[in-house]
């Protein structure tokens, strides 16, 4: 069943192509959908790998085998299903997977340790070795498609593609980085929930690579919030083809390596809020910014028990300041906190200060903030110099729609 375009969608932008990437999409016909399921990418030999996975202990086996063949930092083809998670399957969805890679390395002449294989949909039906066989064979001579085509092939409860760019200077060399991913609900962090894919010319070590994606995740992917619920199947891949012919980088150390960190960041910020603003049933955007912590960790945790908590989310798809919800999901999130410190407000204009609703407070100018797209809340809980900004989006009616016919 298609759900409405989230009235939060952004346009797709334009995401230049990346010297070594090839992307292609097909029907493999895992569900019973008009449109295209499968993503197949491959990369020029040379081309480096890094990973964040899902931290969910019934994870998939592409889960599986993607953290163990990470480690190994090189890549030559990614194969992305949609609509069938193939997680919870046992040995025939293990089976299924050693099938495709070893299918396409077969193809390319490269180690099956060079294929990488994702799948998302439904928890709990093995993947069709049939249809899989099939789908990965008119894959591997399917024409090259644009960005836009690949993003829309990927999703599931997706209303929108998402896509995003960014490009950084190593010494005269511009780099640039395409990426596209797919979430719209099990979106809760431990590392990100939905699949994501950064694709750059820059040359760069895997081990470096590695460390800037983990970096961008724990500020990004990690700090957004649709439910609560982590997947079995999230993964977050950086594939880096050397293409753009800059000096490696393979430390901190190298120029123009905080550039390049920065613009790995800046894409991850961009592809989280983008999940975000496509979470099932989402009409608002809502920032929860906390100050005042005993340390960063303790300010992420305080942000998401608020940016979790199915009070403040209905409150705010009420358009209601309800602020005594946000007090209580401070309390529980089992931070250090003080009542008689904790400061909140709307839309920069505080509701309550130290422990106390202002006496002056007027409402009026956060309820025109409530009735817009895009909220923001601050918490100060006036104990430390610890902060951290999560995202979330309100909990409507439509949330319980799309998952109540999720598998019709």
């Amino acid at each position: 069943m298609a759900h409405p375009v989230s009235p939060l969608a952004s346009p797709f932008p334009t995401l230049p192509e990346i010297a070594g990437v090839t992307p292609h999409v097909v029907r493999a016909g895992y569900k019973d959908w008009g449109r295209c399921d499968l993503t197949y990418v491959t990369f020029d030999e040379g081309t480096a790998v890094a990973g964040v996975f899902t931290r969910n202990v019934c994870c998939s086996t592409e889960v599986e085998l993607g953290r163990a063949n990470v480690a190994q930092g090189r890549a030559r083809a990614l194969v992305v299903n949609a609509g069938n998670s193939n997680a919870f399957t046992g040995y025939r969805g293990r089976e299924a997977v050693e099938q495709i890679m070893g299918q396409v390395a077969d193809h390319l002449g490269c180690p099956k340790e060079h294929v990488f294989v994702s799948s998302t949909g439904v928890i709990g039906v093995p993947l069709p070795k049939d249809k899989a066989r099939d789908g990965v064979a008119a894959a591997l001579t399917a024409q090259p498609c644009d960005w836009e085509m690949a993003a829309q092939t990927i999703s599931t409860t997706d209303t929108f593609a998402k896509g995003a760019t960014a490009t950084a200077k190593i010494g005269d060399v511009t780099v640039t980085i395409s990426a596209i991913i797919k979430g719209s609900g099990m979106i809760a962090p431990d590392m990100a929930t939905m699949l994501g894919y950064l694709f750059t010319d820059a040359a760069v070590e895997p081990a470096f690579l590695q460390a800037c994606l983990s970096n961008a995740n724990e500020r990004t992917f990690s700090c957004i919030t649709v439910d609560s619920d982590t997947s079995t199947s999230d993964t977050v891949l950086a594939f880096a083809t050397g293409k753009a012919g800059n000096a490696p980088l393979t430390s901190f150390d190298s120029p123009g390596a905080d550039a390049f960190a920065a613009a790995v960041h800046d894409v991850c910020r961009q592809l989280s809020h983008l999940v975000v603003r496509d979470g099932e049933g989402a009409s608002k955007f809502i920032e929860v910014a906390v100050t005042g912590a005993t340390s960063d960790e303790s300010a992420r945790k305080v942000g998401m028990a608020i940016a979790n908590s199915p009070l403040v989310k209905t409150a705010i798809a009420g358009e209601d300041a309800n602020w005594g919800r946000v007090v209580m999901a401070v309390g529980k999130a089992g931070e250090p906190a003080d009542r008689d410190k904790l400061s909140i407000g709307f839309g920069g204009v505080w509701a309550a200060r130290d422990g106390l609703p202002l006496a002056d407070y007027d409402e009026a100018p956060v309820a025109a903030h409530l009735k817009g797209q895009d909220i923001t809340l601050q918490v100060d809980l006036g104990l430390g110099n610890g902060k951290a900004t999560v995202w979330t989006c309100d909990l409507t009616h439509g949330y319980i729609s799309i998952n109540a016919d999720y598998r019709s």
